[in-house]
């Protein structure tokens, strides 16, 4: 894996853990995987900064029940 890629990847992973650091909840798989392609998606709209996408994954999804898929996402809500 090249560099690049390499970092890309160790920063949605640090935003991921910050929403988990944030909203205190333990490793949960299927939050994960939702978290993950969420920062994906915030990667490809031109997010690089670790603090930005996890301002925005936690902001987004508020708590652990928001990951889920059926949940309503917080602009959905409003």
């Amino acid at each position: 894996m090249s560099k690049c890629i390499e970092n890309d990847h160790l920063l949605m992973s640090k935003a991921v853990r910050e929403w988990y650091r944030h909203y205190e909840v333990e490793w949960d798989d299927q939050a994960s995987s939702f978290l993950c392609d969420a920062a994906i998606e915030l990667y490809n709209e031109g997010c690089r900064s670790v603090e930005e996408m996890a301002t925005v994954l936690i902001g987004t999804y508020v708590g652990l029940a928001a990951t889920r898929v059926n949940a309503p996402s917080s602009s959905s809500m409003h």
